[in-house]
């Protein structure tokens, strides 16, 4: 029960973070965070009983500069969903294909690179996806803001969706 863990909204409502159960109860108490969703369960102390928080918001507005995503395999993957974008599958070692070749003046970007099989990425081979007669099943953007948050969260819990936007 101590090991869950609290999303934390900036005042605006955007995520910021994810914190401990414990460090969030200690910002409640301090009066930096305010309650906004709560597990179904409470904490009890010897004398009292609290709301166990599932979401914070914290009491004044966070500037944070925008993060850019990194662009690196493993990045690519996660936001492909170790999903082949050629297949469908995920059962195989996964690599990185440029969809436009670098031979074709492909360019290393989030536009260009996708998740593929080995199987697929040697059939497609050093050709664009029209001459291998290959379509893509979704085509590759740079991920949103939200992206680290989300791919930290293994298991969200169901009063976090609507802030992650996770639908």
């Amino acid at each position: 029960m101590v090991n869950r863990d609290v999303l934390v909204l900036n005042n605006s409502y955007e995520p910021l973070m994810i914190c401990s159960l414990r460090r969030a109860i200690k910002l409640i108490f301090q009066q930096k965070v305010m309650l906004v969703e709560r597990y179904g369960f409470d904490i009890h102390s010897v004398s009292q009983s609290f709301p166990c928080p599932s979401v914070v918001r914290v009491g004044h507005y966070i500037h944070r500069p925008y993060q850019k995503p990194i662009l690196n395999k493993k990045n690519i993957l996660k936001r492909d969903g170790y999903i082949c974008q050629y297949c469908g599958k995920n059962s195989q070692p996964m690599t990185i294909d440029h969809v436009i070749p670098r031979s074709f003046g492909g360019k290393d970007g989030w536009g260009n690179l996708v998740c593929a099989c080995e199987k697929c990425n040697a059939k497609k081979a050093n050709r664009t996806p029209q001459l291998a007669e290959m379509d893509l099943i979704r085509i590759p953007k740079k991920p949103s803001p939200l992206f680290y948050l989300q791919s930290m969260v293994r298991r969200p819990h169901s009063t976090w969706k609507a802030y992650l936007f996770l639908d």
